[in-house]
């Protein structure tokens, strides 16, 4: 479909711009908290061009518009050539942890991994016995955690904004998976769409 070789494409070239972005701060600074962003968003990249072909697929306009707000949204933060709020450390660490969680639902869903909210078959295993959504949940903490290294407004705005619209997208996710009985299964045994006891 047209439609989504043009979201790879525009998903591509924003990734690229934060790679260089992210490379130069590193070069400058020596600070490895955003390149642990740039980890967590390579493998966006590289399990949108290996997935499955999906069942189902929410194509709406608002389904279409809250994944490119979440998924692009990060791609546009910028760095700070200043110390940030937390000791370079403290943010690596979380953002560390952040990755993992990203990484650990990743490889559970492996190849029913998607951007757009769509039904590639139901993962339950690994990660997804704690929370419905724990790719998010990694998200949340590393978004976080390059804030208080990069505490510039504009990425406070851009992380906030994408990541309210990541959970409007957990949601529509959801949406589309509930029409397998499988999944209405699963939620009854997993509560938490991303956060335990939050949300």
């Amino acid at each position: 479909m047209a439609g989504d070789l043009a979201a790879r494409a525009i998903l591509a070239g924003l990734y690229l711009v934060l790679t260089r972005t992210l490379l130069t701060d590193f070069l400058r600074t020596g600070r490895i908290t955003g390149l642990l962003l740039l980890a967590a968003e390579s493998l966006v990249v590289v399990f949108t061009i290996v997935r499955r072909q999906a069942q189902i697929v929410d194509w709406s306009p608002a389904a279409v518009l809250t994944t490119a707000v979440s998924a692009m949204g990060p791609l546009l933060v910028q760095t700070t050539p200043d110390g940030g709020l937390l000791p370079d450390l403290v943010t690596t660490f979380v953002s560390a942890l952040g990755l993992s969680m990203v990484i650990a639902g990743k490889l559970a869903l492996g190849r029913s991994f998607g951007i757009i909210p769509a039904n590639r078959g139901i993962v339950m295993e690994g990660a997804y016995k704690l929370v419905r959504h724990p790719i998010y949940a990694g998200y949340l903490v590393t978004h976080l955690a390059f804030a208080f290294a990069h505490p510039l407004v504009w990425n406070v705005v851009i992380l906030t904004v994408a990541d309210l619209a990541l959970m409007v997208r957990a949601l529509r996710e959801e949406q589309v998976l509930r029409a397998d009985r499988a999944y209405e299964d699963y939620c009854r045994r997993v509560a938490w769409h991303v956060l335990p006891g939050v949300f």
